[in-house]
């Protein structure tokens, strides 16, 4: 019997993962897909919000402005990089100008630091590329950038480090409790049992939450459509650019990347598939046309992918976390969506601090708060890298050309712990394939070392796991 059950391995799910591994807890998280970040915290914005845009006195606006002030410390402790870029909120009405004087106002009760309202000139200093019609912004220099993907892979890696079980392609289907308030959580792959339970999982919290209680709670799934551009555009824009908000969001952004790539995005539409990450025409042409309304000349010939991302929308537009009134020891971390991504941080303190509130909880004398990353041979100096490739040659042999990523690295990202078992889980923790060719060159390369690597046939390697499979037969071979 496990002590507790973290249900879903977002980022949610593996910072509260992390957080709780700091304790003698014998904790394990349980994931439907084959990898950690295989919902939610895979598609979005990879943005750090600075915290103005959320209800004073809410939940979100709390944890949004403590995610953001946690976030340097936290990207250096697990070797991930973070760039605090800065965000502008840009007025291209005048008379709509007093808006981001509520902005503003709502970021100072926040405890928003460095925010101030800037001219059109100054704004244009910052931005040439910026509308013409625009006529001032709100500045906060505490937004960032980030990758959401080597985010919530190294909070899970040092979760597991920690001694944190990770069970995936683990579909929960049914969780009661018993006489002596033990919770039994059947899924595909058998039954666990455990102590307490934290649902972290995404559009699907509501569905967890309602196994349990009465109190039934309701999340819709909202589709966002995104337009990744070429590294050779990525400067077209410094800062992270937004609208003013409206009802459905905080609008089409376009902000550089960590990575050095531009993108483009969202588009909020709510739909009832909580698997449609579909894009459509309607959304890409909507998302463009927004876009080109705040920054002009965008370089749109230069998009080398779109994709979908769903937020997890709830009905009162709050983070729910928590214990369940009616379902004691039952914590839900539901309806989180932008900015989940920043709160995430501070999602899993407070969750550990309601941990610290039920029980008495001993640290562990040993408990490892740093990660180290995959080797970069490209933040090496040549003498570092010639010496690297003479001890280890698969650095040397480039098998990603467009992001110029090793056999080394995708060796690393393989063993490492809670290692890539699918294209994806290798383009999640190195960047082969996310170039301009989208994997068209390097797939077949990839699969050749998976399959040495981990002994798995073709036919078996996936592109995301599932039915993903990129091989179905073979033409040639022993037996044909």
């Amino acid at each position: 019997m496990k002590d507790v059950i973290i249900i879903g391995a977002g980022v949610t799910g593996a910072a509260v993962a992390r957080e709780l591994s700091k304790y003698d807890l014998d904790i394990c998280v349980l994931e439907k897909e084959e990898d950690v970040c295989c919902g939610t915290s895979k598609a979005n914005s990879a943005i750090v919000h600075a915290g103005f845009d959320a209800k004073a006195g809410s939940l979100m606006a709390k944890l949004n402005v403590r995610g953001n002030e946690m976030m340097d410390e936290l990207c250096k402790d697990l070797d991930i990089p973070f760039k605090r870029n800065g965000s502008l909120v840009v007025c291209i009405h005048e008379e709509t100008k007093e808006g981001l004087k509520d902005l503003y106002n709502r970021g100072i009760e926040n405890n928003v630091k460095g925010l101030k309202i800037i001219d059109k000139e100054e704004l244009r200093k910052l931005e040439p590329n910026i509308s013409d019609n625009a006529v001032a912004a709100l500045y906060a220099p505490t937004g960032g950038i980030i990758c959401p993907f080597e985010l919530n892979i190294a909070m899970a890696e040092n979760a597991n480090e920690n001694g944190v079980e990770f069970y995936f392609n683990t579909q929960v289907e049914k969780i009661y409790s018993d006489i002596e308030g033990i919770y039994h959580v059947k899924t595909n792959n058998g039954e666990y049992k455990t102590r307490y339970v934290v649902n972290a999982a995404g559009v699907y919290a509501d569905v967890i939450h309602n196994m349990v209680s009465s109190k039934k709670i309701k999340i819709t799934p909202r589709r966002g459509d995104y337009c990744l551009l070429d590294k050779e555009v990525g400067g077209h824009v410094t800062h992270t650019i937004f609208p003013q908000p409206t009802a459905l969001g905080k609008g089409v952004l376009v902000s550089p990347t960590i990575h050095g790539n531009l993108i483009v995005g969202p588009t909020a539409v709510d739909i009832e598939n909580r698997e449609g990450v579909n894009t459509t025409a309607e959304g890409i042409s909507d998302l463009i046309t927004k876009a080109n309304d705040h920054v002009k000349n965008l370089p749109l010939k230069k998009v080398i992918t779109s994709f979908a991302g769903l937020r997890a929308h709830e009905d009162n537009h709050e983070f729910i976390i928590g214990e369940v009134e009616d379902a004691p020891n039952f914590i839900d971390c539901a309806g989180i969506e932008s900015p989940g991504l920043t709160s995430s941080p501070a999602i899993g303190e407070m969750v550990g601090n309601i941990f610290k509130e039920k029980l008495y909880l001993k640290e562990k004398p040993n408990w490892k708060k740093t990660r180290r990353g995959i080797l970069n041979p490209s933040t090496l100096s040549m003498d570092e890298r010639n010496e690297l490739i003479k001890k280890q040659p698969a650095y040397g042999n480039i098998i990603c050309r467009c992001e110029s990523i090793s056999e080394g690295e995708i060796i690393d990202a393989i063993h490492r712990p809670l290692g890539a078992r699918s294209l994806d889980g290798v383009k999640r923790r190195t960047r082969a394939g996310m170039g301009r060719c989208q994997a068209g060159f390097c797939s077949p390369k990839t699969m050749e070392i998976i399959n040495r690597e981990l002994g798995l046939d073709y036919e078996n390697i996936t592109k995301s796991g599932g039915k993903s499979n990129i091989v179905f037969g073979r033409t040639k071979g022993e037996d044909r």
